[in-house]
């Protein structure tokens, strides 16, 4: 029944999408997409997510998802909670690359990097709110936005769609999509969301269990630039493909993990991919992520100092971790890592979906 009710949803929201008029840039505001007792709060201030609630194995619900009280903070925010990054997510070396000839110099805002699309990337910018269906079978929301000609840097004119969807209760779809309108361009774009599965407030995810289906990841440099080397994570810190507690090796690590992995094909390159599991045992709250894009980022949030987050909550490093899929970070500069150049005739498709489940409490 979930595989029918999903396509249903699929179509239905592919149908209603062909139906909807062009919108005039909207006001920021909080938008709510409920199944149950799921639901996720978002805002079209960078696509981003504010809230995902659900029960935990005693049927108390929480919010996984670290954030702000207000939209005005979202505004100020470095962090990235809960957006959609881009143009390029991650880093570019030397914030400059060269495509058909032509060289581009980028906004630089990591050292001399360019880091999540620039100073004012995707994650800092009003999205239109081009749909929202909060109450029918497929609850969803569809955000908009048109990316100028040389915005940050970048060639050509671009217009994104980011589309959140509760396909069943406990499992959220997200669809990424952009489109060349006149040029050659890059696109790489990311769901930058910090989780913690015991509640946003519950301390630190050393003890939370990760899997991240990968044998292999993009060893990087000082400055968290990839070498292009593509190693096995087999005998590092880096392997969580047996699970792990996200805090057994990270003291090996001088600045914890931030860090691609090359998700493991399942049947294809274009397949949705397993790429992580994650889960919580004093919650009972799991869950499975997967994506249809070649990386992913495991951040353990390392830089959070002292953050005010949600509900008077301080947030402080580990208080939650990113599972970024993506495209391998500074693939301009590596010919051998999967191309993120989109053309008029080649669109850009990133898929993620992440299912939650809760564990039964024990009865000993």
């Amino acid at each position: 029944m979930a595989n029918l009710s999903q396509l249903l949803c699929f179509i239905f929201v592919a149908f209603a999408l062909l139906h909807v008029s062009s919108a005039n840039e909207a006001n920021v505001g909080i938008y709510q997409i409920k199944k149950g007792n799921f639901y996720v709060n978002l805002t079209n201030w960078g696509a981003r997510i504010t809230s995902i609630v659900l029960p935990d194995k005693q049927g108390n619900l929480g919010d996984i998802v670290l954030g702000y009280d207000t939209l005005d903070e979202y505004k100020t925010d470095t962090s990235y909670f809960g957006a959609i990054v881009g143009r390029v997510a991650n880093r570019i070396k030397g914030a400059q690359f060269t495509l058909n000839d032509t060289t581009y110099n980028l906004v630089a805002n990591d050292g001399k990097n360019t880091l999540h699309g620039g100073q004012k990337g995707f994650s800092d910018v009003v999205w239109q709110v081009k749909k929202h269906s909060p109450a029918s079978h497929c609850p969803y929301v569809r955000f908009h936005y048109q990316s100028a000609d040389g915005e940050q840097g970048f060639p050509g004119k671009v217009i994104v769609s980011v589309n959140y969807m509760i396909t069943v209760e406990n499992q959220l779809s997200v669809t990424m999509k952009a489109k060349a309108l006149n040029k050659a361009t890059p696109v790489n774009l990311a769901q930058h969301t910090y989780w913690n599965l015991g509640g946003h407030n519950s301390g630190d995810i050393l003890s939370e269990t990760l899997q991240i289906f990968a044998s292999q990841y993009t060893p990087v440099d000082s400055e968290l630039i990839p070498t292009g080397e593509i190693a096995p994570v087999k005998g590092t810190p880096y392997d969580f493909g047996e699970p792990q507690t996200v805090g057994s090796r990270i003291d090996q690590l001088p600045n914890g993990y931030d860090i691609n992995y090359v998700v493991d094909a399942e049947g294809g390159p274009r397949t949705m991919k397993k790429a992580a599991i994650l889960s919580d045992s004093k919650s009972g709250r799991v869950m499975e992520l997967r994506t249809s894009a070649p990386g992913l980022q495991l951040y353990t949030a390392d830089k959070l100092k002292d953050i005010k987050g949600k509900n008077g909550a301080v947030y402080k490093p580990h208080a939650g971790l990113c599972l970024e899929t993506q495209g391998f970070p500074d693939s301009l500069h590596h010919p051998d890592f999967p191309s993120q150049i989109i053309t008029p005739k080649k669109t850009y498709k990133h898929f993620i979906l992440y299912t939650f489940k809760t564990t039964k409490p024990s009865t000993n």
